[in-house]
């Protein structure tokens, strides 16, 4: 019978990721009392795509706003689409809430910017922060959709997200958010200017400016 001898580098290989699996083991227990106390389990995985916007491209047109609530809601609303352009109209990427009325008009204050759902990494903060588990992945694109049968429309999900991007539908008082279109978001198709690119994922979050600090966000109201 043959004897198999570890070198120096094997042992090395195999207390690595011994070591390795140790060092999971805090998360899975983590992760473990989350769900027993949340009773949820958080999104882990990342999404397959996200949309990124060339704010020097935007010309404010709304055609995307249009298609996203054609395409998924079967109307035309721009207030409850997934993509935000209007809110965002010569006041630059934090709005018209963050005190820049004064501002409207000038030179400075002429980009547009582009706000879409960043298809947040783990943690979720609308998935975590939602009460009712109603926000999960889809399973073709990895994109967080809102399941209606469980969602309340509280709102809950909207003060959460940095970006304040779930929008509550006023007439069906549901969630609504982006789903990326199964993979084929139509704000990229309906854009003239090519200001809209449909992706691989990587994480936008750490580039793009925050509406809000998350959870504690300020009143929804001003943001309309």
């Amino acid at each position: 019978m043959k004897k198999h001898s570890i070198d120096r580098r094997d042992f090395l290989k195999s207390g690595a990721v011994s070591l390795a699996g140790l060092s999971c083991l805090p998360l899975f227990r983590a992760l473990d009392s989350y769900a027993e106390a949340s009773g949820s389990i958080p999104i882990l995985m990342n999404a397959k795509g996200v949309l990124l916007a060339d704010p020097s491209r935007c010309t404010g047109c709304g055609r995307c706003e249009l298609a996203c609530t054609e395409f998924n809601l079967g109307k035309a609303h721009p207030l409850v689409a997934s993509i935000k352009i209007r809110r965002n109209l010569n006041f630059g990427p934090n709005g018209a809430w963050a005190g820049q009325w004064l501002n409207m008009g000038k030179a400075d204050q002429g980009r547009i910017f582009q706000e879409t759902c960043k298809q947040c990494a783990h943690p979720v903060p609308c998935a975590l922060a939602c009460p009712e588990d109603a926000i999960r992945p889809d399973a073709a694109t990895g994109a967080r959709i809102v399941d209606e049968k469980k969602c309340t429309g509280c709102g809950i999900c909207v003060s959460a997200c940095p970006w304040e991007m779930p929008t509550i539908d006023p007439e069906t008082g549901k969630a609504v958010k982006c789903d990326l279109c199964g993979g084929e978001p139509e704000c990229v198709a309906a854009c003239p200017t090519r200001a809209l690119h449909y992706i691989k994922w990587r994480d936008l979050s750490r580039e793009s400016v925050r509406r809000s600090a998350g959870i504690q966000s300020n009143c929804l109201e001003c943001h309309k």
